[in-house]
């Protein structure tokens, strides 16, 4: 696990942009073969769960694969990029990479016109289709308050020179990377059944089409493993569990949790 985006204060809600150094856009770890067949395999099987694409964003998608290519070419040298001509080059793009891969382009509002998204965190893409930030971010709760104007603006005012990244996080009770149903419920059992998972996001603007790429890659680890590496981490993420909202835990699935922790600590 690369990222363990806790913060020791507690939960809070926010955007958290870092600026991106593009030569790191892409990550690629011991995990690329592994992932890249499972991405074939979900292609393959659940084709029209993982991707949607709309003719209107032709053109992106193109740019989308050519910047994909152009980055692991000089950036990974060493990887072999072998892909099918004949697919859609959104769907090319994401054999590439570990990234899932979403495209959003402005009309009258910014809205998600293709994707990729072989790996969803308890979301599934064809209700996301064609839909407006705040159509797709509508059933979390909290969002319209406290993220949908500032991420707005934000779109609004990203240029292709100014990429930018953030980390996000969950506690969840299945390891898989491929989750598409909305469903929750709280972990259940002791510790070692519960796995941390967090999204590296990216965002930046294509400069050709002005259309934005944003990007998701997804780590998980088993929580215990991670109480078990660093003794910090077990009682952050218990002050993050403990401080979050209780609509945002009734919505990650997250009631009766924290005192689930609590025992496992202390009886650990």
């Amino acid at each position: 696990m690369p990222y363990v985006p806790l913060d020791p204060k507690g939960w809070r809600m926010a955007m958290g942009l870092r600026p991106l150094d593009e030569t790191k856009w892409l990550e690629v770890d011991a995990n690329r073969d592994a992932e890249l067949k499972y991405k074939a395999e979900l292609l393959q099987s659940h084709y029209d769960t993982v991707v949607a694409t709309t003719p209107q964003s032709d053109e992106a998608c193109e740019e989308v694969l050519e910047l994909a290519e152009q980055s692991l070419r000089v950036h990974h040298p060493e990887l072999v990029l072998a892909i099918d001509n004949d697919e859609n080059p959104l769907v090319r793009a994401a054999r590439l990479v570990q990234e899932d891969l979403c495209v959003l382009q402005r009309s009258d509002q910014w809205r998600l016109t293709s994707a990729v998204v072989c790996f969803p965190s308890r979301w599934n893409l064809a209700s996301k289709i064609g839909r407006t930030m705040d159509e797709i971010h509508g059933p979390i709760p909290l969002y319209a308050d406290k993220l949908a104007s500032p991420t707005n603006a934000f779109f609004d005012r990203i240029s292709p020179d100014k990429s930018v990244w953030r980390l996000n996080w969950t506690l969840i009770d299945n390891a898989d990377l491929h989750q598409p149903t909305a469903a929750r419920k709280s972990p259940e059992g002791d510790l070692h059944k519960w796995f941390f998972r967090v999204e590296r996001q990216t965002l930046r603007m294509l400069p050709a089409t002005r259309a934005i790429l944003f990007t998701i890659r997804n780590y998980v680890a088993s929580a215990a493993e991670l109480c078990e590496r660093d003794e910090n981490f077990g009682p952050t993420l218990l002050t993050s569990l403990e401080t979050a909202p209780l609509e945002m835990q009734e919505y990650k699935g997250w009631i009766g949790v924290a005192e689930k922790l609590r025992a496992s600590l202390m009886s650990g």
